[in-house]
């Protein structure tokens, strides 16, 4: 149910941060390591976070609520899956590029319908059926290359470090959206975007715990180089933080199906980032594989379950 026309625009504003932050964060792997350039995300994020929770409950007049176990629960298992799967996706950058990287990962919708109907027995509709071939043929054509392969070295693509990667962090973008929502619902809030805002930088504060604890143990040089490259980093994270408030506030005033639909528009800002910011060329094949991605996901949002 639509709650607020802010959806919107909050899920066209989530593409174009999202492209864009991914882009300065792919240049960011020259300078970091993959755990570097992710966490950057958090650490610079976190603080915009809380001032955008706190701006927002400030001027509504709106009381801090009370974060029960249960959504500290889901908001950590979220902000833990988003960590994860934010690393995957650097990691699908280096095997390949930005745009295929961006591709795979595109499978997210596809990946939970498959997962749901496997674990719970529910059902595709035809319409469903449809998505996952246009998903499937999409990244059949990025991790092809443009190559015309025998089915045994078809297979072969598709695991390939850039699909595993890629597909992986599909996966685990996919149940970040469902703990967020989860974590978001528990507030218990009237108003939905104070409740979307105040997830947002309680998920930051403990991504940035959560994986700033494991860089300062496994790589405490990568702390100082976070440091350095503070002016870049911040930028990450400035765009991170409005990515992910748009995100939310989406989610908590319309149906995440409905926002999902409209935040392809991340599409056509990675293919300009690739092609004017990270001076990618982008290959025919490339983009006639990521459109099939996208058609893929579209159809799969729009046809739901029988």
């Amino acid at each position: 149910m639509i709650t607020s026309g802010v959806w919107l625009p909050a899920a066209l504003s989530a593409g174009g941060f999202q492209a864009w932050r991914t882009a300065i964060q792919q240049k960011l792997r020259g300078e970091l390591t993959v755990s570097g350039a992710g966490l950057v995300r958090y650490v610079y994020g976190a603080p915009v976070g809380l001032a955008l929770a706190a701006g927002w409950l400030a001027v509504h007049g709106t009381a801090v609520p009370a974060l029960s176990p249960a959504f500290l629960l889901f908001a950590a298992a979220g902000g833990l899956a988003q960590v994860l799967g934010t690393n995957l996706l650097i990691m699908a950058f280096g095997y390949r590029n930005f745009v295929v990287g961006t591709a795979f990962s595109k499978t997210e919708a596809v990946q939970a319908a498959v997962f749901a109907w496997i674990a719970l027995g529910e059902r595709l509709s035809p319409l469903g059926w449809a998505a996952v071939a246009f998903s499937v043929a999409g990244v059949l054509a990025l991790a092809l290359g443009g190559r015309r392969m025998t089915a045994g070295e078809v297979l072969g693509a598709l695991g390939q470090p850039a699909a595993l990667c890629g597909m992986g962090a599909g996966a685990l973008f996919a149940l970040t959206g469902v703990l967020v929502k989860s974590a978001t619902v528990r507030l218990q809030m009237s108003d939905p975007v104070a409740a979307a805002l105040v997830t947002l930088a309680v998920v930051m504060v403990l991504q940035s715990l959560m994986h700033g604890g494991y860089v300062l143990a496994r790589e405490p040089r990568t702390l100082r180089d976070i440091v350095r490259t503070w002016r870049t980093s911040s930028r990450v994270g400035l765009l991170a933080a409005l990515g992910s408030a748009c995100w939310f506030t989406g989610f908590a005033t319309a149906p995440v199906a409905l926002v999902r639909v409209v935040g392809q528009v991340e599409v056509a800002f990675t293919l300009g980032f690739a092609r004017f910011y990270l001076k990618e060329r982008t290959r025919p094949h490339e983009a006639a594989g990521l459109c099939l991605v996208v058609v893929g996901v579209v159809l799969a949002l729009a046809g739901g379950r029988s």
